[in-house]
């Protein structure tokens, strides 16, 4: 992408999010900022360094919490059966998973016993151990351009944040020149349609929605009928959230992949799951129960900025293997980005970004 159209991107970005602010409620949604006008010539590692301080602020309590436990398990102390012991309990307090936490207490006590050990060492084998688990499923959201519209559908359970990320998403892919189309398929919650529909305007993006409680399934096929006769690029349908255990609930979610099906054979293209990080360790069983629902594609993880238990990500990765393709650390749309495991792997272990080079 060229350095002007990012320019143009990112000042849509601030015009629709505030600029790092919690997002409006629709309800009183104030007229867009006048826009930024990036710098002419705004190099691309400036732009990497700013992501690279959303995201390592955004993990910070993640990161603090696993540099504060490395520190006290092995400032002046020797490598011993007792320091590996806990270093493995701080890494299971941060929710890396037990296979990931062996993993790098493994590779920490290889051939250091009865050593002195820098802690900066630890959280360096740590952050090469968990991009060694991450790097295999950080995948972009490739959106196929020779389905049209291609259909994506969105899941998750109540307040993970799937209404935000879609307008997000939205207006990554409107600044990138596509049609898009939003489905208000969360029929049940007011708010949910309206904000779909502030988005909609200010994006100049369609938005299909029907009258409270109205049957979510058949909204999605007239969406998908609608989207069609609009020749667009993408269509994103929210969903309700809905528990994982609630039995009725995911029923009806089958049902509207069911009947997408009908509308068109291979929809939906992509199924994303949001999950919000803060609800750590349940996260694992909404990714077994969505899949096997929804078939979930790839996921979206938010609110990381919002725990101390970012690692919940690394043992999603080692369960499961479904791609990643954006995190979000915080309200505003330049803080959902594609994932990068070396960038994620670094951050997490609180250590500094690496160059290319280094890469």
């Amino acid at each position: 992408m060229s350095q002007e159209t990012e320019g143009k991107k990112r000042g849509m970005f601030s015009r629709l999010f505030g600029g790092g602010q919690s997002s409006p409620a629709p309800e009183a949604a104030p007229e867009p900022a006048p826009e930024q006008e990036a710098p002419e010539q705004e190099a691309p590692q400036e732009v990497k360094r700013s992501w690279w301080s959303r995201l390592s602020g955004g993990l910070s309590r993640t990161s603090q919490a696993i540099t504060q436990g490395v520190a006290d398990v092995f400032t002046k102390r020797k490598l011993d059966a007792l320091t590996l012991e806990e270093l493995e309990d701080v890494l299971l307090r941060a929710d890396l998973g037990v296979g990931a936490a062996t993993r790098i207490t493994a590779a920490v006590g290889k051939a250091r016993y009865e050593r002195d050990i820098e802690p900066e060492e630890v959280r360096e084998i740590l952050a090469r151990e968990v991009e060694r688990v991450l790097a295999p499923v950080a995948e972009e959201l490739v959106v196929d351009d020779s389905k049209t519209p291609f259909i994506i559908l969105v899941v998750g359970v109540n307040g993970s944040g799937k209404t935000t990320t879609i307008a997000k998403l939205a207006a990554k892919w409107t600044g990138e020149g596509k049609t898009v189309v939003l489905a208000a398929g969360d029929t049940f919650r007011a708010a949910a349609v309206q904000q779909l529909e502030v988005w909609g305007a200010r994006l100049g993006a369609e938005v299909v929605s029907g009258a409270e409680g109205a049957d979510a399934a058949a909204l999605a096929f007239d969406a998908i009928k609608r989207a069609k006769e609009q020749g667009a690029d993408i269509l994103l349908m929210d969903t309700a959230g809905r528990l994982q255990n609630r039995a009725e609930l995911m029923a009806e979610l089958e049902k509207i992949v069911r009947v997408m099906k009908k509308a068109d054979a291979e929809a939906p293209h992509a199924v994303l799951l949001v999950l919000d990080a803060t609800v750590g360790q349940n996260a694992l069983q909404q990714v077994e129960v969505f899949e096997r629902v929804a078939g979930v594609t790839g996921l979206v993880m938010t609110k990381l900025d919002g725990t101390a238990r970012g690692g919940i990500l690394v043992a999603i990765a080692e369960t499961y293997g479904l791609p990643i393709h954006f995190i979000g650390v915080g309200e505003s749309a330049d803080d959902l980005e594609p994932f990068a495991a070396r960038d994620f792997a670094r951050a997490i272990a609180g250590l500094e970004e690496t160059s290319e080079a280094e890469s």
